[in-house]
């Protein structure tokens, strides 16, 4: 089934290159794995009525759309928003791309880096595959984690990397390519923190439970913590969002691992969890970056914290409180450095909250909306009436 395009959601500079585009990423001669899965119906949300803001919300819309789906957001210095969307059930466009007015996208950093396809399989490292997040470090550099697993699939040799890219130019920096010791055919490569005062990277790999560590200067790499209980879903645990349970197309429960992340503002300690569970959990990242400690030495130092709604997105503010992406409820949680959990809003609207990044002033937060248990793959390849998926922002108290 060809993916429909909507010529709407395209930025105006970025039209000449849609039509090269839709040739490649959306055409009969795409790879079977860049392909949509499931049946998209022709308008997911034409039976359902959008929830309106209820009255005092604190959360203004940057951007919404009904296709792509949005997972990641990073914001750059300038305001410049990107937008990440994974190649799922529906097969993006401009899979990384800077958020321009009135919903439109520009294919970041260029066309050649979003289209993937047969034509240019033979070069997976310059090219977006199924871009998961994006993180903005502290010198306004953007860095983009693609798993390059199409569908939740295997990876595509050679196409896990991390990408360093300067927003204000928009230029590749930095290529990091991660071997299959690292990331094996069953990974897929989550979201990442960038550590500048160590020169170091830490991400999660929700495929196959574990956590990996990348020194900047040398670019090497190492998987750690792999399916230790910290990085497995709670045993039993069953995923649910507003109430539905996930069940893939087998008829398996949804057991998502690895996946939320936050490093503390002094970056002593790394914050982690399985999406699929109410654990939580914390690490030094001094050990994460001792290579002499053998598995047992690095299991022992993890820190089991107090229980917290299960979530997708982590992020730690200037105070050490922990915000949570909650979506069993749809709800953006606040964990204090007490343990305290408390929720900042809850709203109809928020189906499955997702990713988060904070505007460079510190004092403002965005997050997704990414709706994922309403998405075919969830649904018995359906896909179900939806809210667009959004990009949301947040002023919070100082």
């Amino acid at each position: 089934m060809k993916k429909r395009s909507s010529l709407s959601a395209v930025a105006p500079v970025a039209v000449a290159a849609l039509g090269l585009l839709l040739g490649g990423c959306n055409s009969g001669g795409t790879a079977q794995a860049d392909r949509p899965r499931g049946t998209i119906p022709a308008d997911s949300t034409a039976t359902h009525v959008p929830a309106s803001a209820p009255a005092g919300s604190p959360l203004t819309v940057v951007a919404e759309f009904t296709d792509p789906q949005v997972t990641g957001v990073a914001v750059a210095p300038g305001g410049k928003v990107f937008a990440i969307s994974p190649r799922w059930d529906y097969n993006p466009t401009f899979p990384v791309a800077l958020v321009g007015a009135h919903n439109s996208l520009t294919p970041y950093p260029d066309a050649g880096w979003c289209m993937w396809n047969d034509s240019v399989k033979a070069e997976p490292q310059k090219h977006w595959i199924c871009p998961q997040a994006g993180y903005v470090d502290k010198q306004g550099m953007l860095w983009i984690v693609d798993p390059a697993a199409p569908g939740l699939k295997f990876t595509v040799p050679g196409g896990p990397k991390l990408v360093k890219t300067d927003p204000k130019t928009g230029q590749v920096l930095q290529t990091i390519l991660f071997p299959e010791s690292v990331a094996p055919r069953r990974s897929y490569l989550n979201d990442v923190r960038i550590d500048l005062q160590n020169n170091y990277a830490y991400l999660t790999d929700s495929g196959t439970g574990a956590l990996v560590v990348v020194d900047l200067k040398t670019t090497k790499s190492r998987q750690l913590l792999a399916k230790q209980p910290s990085t497995l879903p709670d045993k039993g645990f069953i995923t649910k969002a507003q109430g539905k349970a996930l069940y893939d197309p087998q008829g398996k429960p949804g057991q998502f691992k690895a996946d939320g992340i936050a490093l503390s503002t002094d970056n002593q300690y790394l914050y982690y969890r399985a999406l699929s569970g109410h654990s939580l959990y914390r690490i030094k990242t001094a050990a994460l970056r001792n290579a002499a400690l053998s598995e047992a030495q690095l299991s022992a130092q993890v820190e089991k914290l107090g229980d917290a709604p299960a979530c997708d997105g982590m992020e730690i503010d200037s105070k050490n409180n922990l915000y949570l992406t909650g979506f069993e409820n749809g709800e953006i949680l606040r964990r204090t450095p007490a343990g305290k959990i408390e929720t900042v809003v809850k709203e109809a609207r928020l189906e499955w909250p997702d990713t988060f990044s904070w505007d460079p002033d510190g004092n403002t937060i965005y997050f997704t909306t990414s709706a994922i248990h309403k998405t075919p793959h969830w649904n018995k390849g359906v896909g179900q009436p939806r809210e667009p998926f959004r990009i949301y922002k947040m002023a919070l108290a100082k």
